[in-house]
């Protein structure tokens, strides 16, 4: 037997370079270099795109509750908090060297 992909996730232009899997939830998140975040099934469907406000374009990492909150760390200390269903909650600007 050798592993095989149980679903191919789609919909990004440019390289994923941060994912966040909800296995309570049935969602994986993932985020390319260049914007936006796109929320998926684990079957594969995609469901809809997180995007930020002008100031947050570039994800680096994504964390997600099983309460259905994901938090989104973009370049040059941004976070914003959406739910998932794609509302923007929060946003806030942090002076901090995280990479």
């Amino acid at each position: 037997d050798y592993p095989a992909p149980r679903a191919v996730l789609t919909g990004h232009d440019h390289e994923v370079v941060c994912v966040s899997v909800c296995a309570e939830l049935g969602l994986v998140i993932s985020g390319a270099k260049e914007g936006p975040c796109l929320v998926h099934t684990i079957t594969g469907d995609l469901l809809r795109a997180l995007e930020g406000t002008e100031n947050c374009l570039y994800p680096r990492l994504i964390s997600v509750s099983s309460e259905g909150h994901c938090i989104i760390y973009y370049e040059r200390g941004r976070v914003s908090n959406f739910s998932i269903n794609g509302k923007l909650l929060a946003q806030m600007e942090i002076n901090d060297s995280t990479r």
